[in-house]
């Protein structure tokens, strides 16, 4: 690996140990063995190298291997309640990224480039997600699906890692979420 990959590596690597806000540029030189000046050279700053290990953890952990293993239809409330039951999983899982998100979205007003550059990974993510609720190729996910059902998906995903940071003993998990939606969808065919 060069400086840019052992930086990403040793950044993701900081965050999962210290947080956003606890880690310095020190500390990650210190655990990729690379030197200060390439944090600049290669990310532009500490807090931007971050928000990419940040992006990079969170595709790692939520999408890794696709459907593979869901066997609920694409679009069903089988394949909802798999993939809720699933992220709920890693939630669970000690010395997960997850905290992370809440320390992150507390701050993002104090770091606007990292927030922007989270903004625009947004919409990735809810196109990951759709992908993963229909059954489709993320290139077949158009802007306008990630930007509606997409971004649904992303505000849940919001309200559940909140939740799970909070009180985890009270959080919903995939059940409870697919009981959730069935009702909305049951009360909305009536109307």
């Amino acid at each position: 690996m060069g400086h840019r990959e052992d930086l990403l590596e040793g950044a993701k690597r900081c965050l999962l140990e210290k947080g956003f806000a606890r880690t310095t540029a020190r500390d990650i030189v210190r655990e990729s063995g690379t030197n200060l000046a390439s944090i600049g050279y290669h990310y532009g700053s500490k807090d931007a190298l971050l928000a990419q290990a940040y992006i990079a953890l969170v595709e790692e952990m939520s999408f890794e291997g696709g459907d593979a293993g869901l066997t609920g239809a694409p679009g069903s409330l089988e394949r909802f309640r798999e993939v809720w039951t699933n992220i709920v999983g890693s939630m669970r899982e000690p010395g997960t990224m997850w905290r992370l998100s809440v320390e992150i979205m507390a701050m993002g007003d104090q770091m606007p480039e990292v927030r922007d550059q989270l903004a625009r990974a947004q919409r990735e993510g809810g196109r990951g997600l759709t992908s993963l609720m229909m059954g489709v190729p993320e290139e077949e996910v158009s802007d306008e699906t990630a930007d509606t059902l997409g971004r649904f998906y992303m505000t849940l995903m919001s309200g559940l890692i909140s939740a799970w940071t909070f009180d985890p003993k009270t959080a919903p998990d995939g059940d409870a979420l697919t009981e959730g939606l069935r009702q909305i969808v049951e009360a909305a065919n009536r109307s």
